[in-house]
């Protein structure tokens, strides 16, 4: 990724779209054929000679220009004819963001298919699942992988159509109104370089497209953030359920030997929050002045290199921790259990208001047990059991039913077919 934002890099994108330009000028019979034919085999520059006259001109493209001139002779006289600097530098920028999206992809791609290996070896893995940081009612770890995979899924759509509109040329001169050169120009030229040509442009493509380009980038780090997060709490002393990969040899804490620290968890958060901030800046090359300033241009020096650069380090971290991830099944049992049951009270007062108890009497009866529970008077099966209340309404083996967990996850199949797509019949079990 970091070789697509090189200098050397940037100024073959430029010479790229300086050289097609000049092939469908001479297509057009603007410029001569043989002049064309002469600037695509000469064509080049030097990264020195640009920077030294750089320092003289002020001007990167002017400098650019001058050194490929050099190279050229004679028929450079046709080099960035009917050309201005954003014509080449916008049109070159979609070129790199090109490349970079593609990179993007492939990153993604990894972490879809680690997430969905990963969620189907834990499909049934069951563990609490926590509302409020509390233990709710019962999933499964596979459960919780499929909801990352889809989220994965969601942000390759949105990167695949984000560069879609960004991926866009345009040769329309210093205020875009087509002065020096046809817009047939432009499009034929987009063409060769394969770009979408911009319908409308100013003197620079506009910055809203960047912008949700951008965008799309935060969307994913905030994805791989949340990922993170949840493996952090989950490898939390406490909790322990799941943990980060530590590898041979690996130190934790120069104070502490026995230390496991969530540390590339915790880069992934660290990092996602850097591209987060980015997206301030890319939203404020939005507004310029009139039909073009050049406030943005600094900005995107900054915040596409570093934005692309981290996502695609980011994607590749997330997968690899994804994939190397230790679960610990049997952990995540015991603190299923830790609530001695009371994670099943949803179910008993459904169970309840279907013979006919008013839920909130229902609710009652139900709450006054698990209160005991908490102050550790039983576990609340047993409790329950005992409540006249409730059982005069509830046989033993239907309040045995209420705490069943294969119930509680009858349709973790269902879900995993719909979501992978292999059409299943619904489940249309009632009890």
């Amino acid at each position: 990724m970091g070789r697509i934002w090189a200098e050397e890099n940037k100024f073959r994108k430029w010479l790229e779209v300086e050289i097609a330009t000049c092939e469908a000028l001479a297509e057009g019979g603007i410029i001569p054929l043989e002049a064309a034919k002469a600037i695509k085999e000469k064509a080049d520059f030097k990264m020195d000679r640009i920077a030294e006259i750089e320092q003289e001109v002020k001007h990167d493209v002017i400098a650019f220009t001058t050194s490929v001139a050099e190279f050229v002779g004679p028929e450079a006289r046709y080099l960035h004819y009917g050309l201005t600097s954003a014509d080449v530098v916008d049109t070159a920028l979609a070129l790199q963001l090109k490349e970079a999206s593609a990179i993007l992809v492939n990153g993604l791609s990894s972490l879809i298919q680690v997430l969905q290996k990963r969620a189907h070896e834990f499909k049934d893995t069951v563990m609490i699942g926590r509302t409020h940081g509390v233990h709710a009612e019962p999933t499964t770890f596979g459960l919780k992988l499929t909801v990352w995979y889809e989220e994965a899924r969601r942000n390759l759509k949105r990167l695949s159509n984000a560069t879609g509109n960004v991926l866009v040329g345009k040769l329309s001169g210093a205020v875009g109104t087509f002065a020096h050169l046809d817009p047939q120009i432009e499009e034929a030229v987009c063409q060769k370089l394969g770009l979408q040509f911009d319908s409308i442009s100013t003197q620079i493509v506009q910055r809203d497209r960047h912008a949700e380009f951008m965008t799309a980038l935060v969307i994913i780090a905030c994805s791989l953030e949340k990922i993170a997060t949840e493996i952090r709490g989950l490898q939390r002393t406490e909790v322990q359920e799941v943990e980060e990969f530590f590898a041979s040899g690996q130190k934790g804490s120069s104070a502490m030997p026995h230390k496991r620290n969530p540390v590339t968890c915790e880069q992934i958060c660290g990092l996602a929050r850097v591209v987060r901030a980015n997206l301030q800046a890319a939203l404020e090359n939005i507004a310029l002045w009139h039909e073009r300033d050049i406030s943005h241009s600094s900005v995107e020096r900054v915040i596409l290199p570093d934005s692309t650069i981290l996502v695609d380090y980011l994607l590749d971290k997330t997968a690899s921790l994804i994939d190397k991830m230790r679960v610990y099944p049997k952990r995540m049992l015991e603190n299923l259990n830790l609530t001695k049951g009371l994670i099943f009270s949803g179910q008993l007062l459904l169970d309840l208001a279907r013979k006919g108890v008013p839920r909130e009497q229902a609710y009652l009866w139900i709450q006054r047990n698990a209160t005991r529970v908490r102050e550790n008077e039983g576990d609340f099966k047993t409790l329950v059991l005992q409540d006249k209340d409730i059982t005069h309404y509830l046989t033993d083996s239907e309040i045995e039913q209420s705490f069943d967990l294969k119930y509680q996850l009858r349709h973790v199949d269902y879900i995993f077919d719909r979501v992978y797509g292999h059409s299943p019949e619904r489940n249309s079990s009632a009890r």
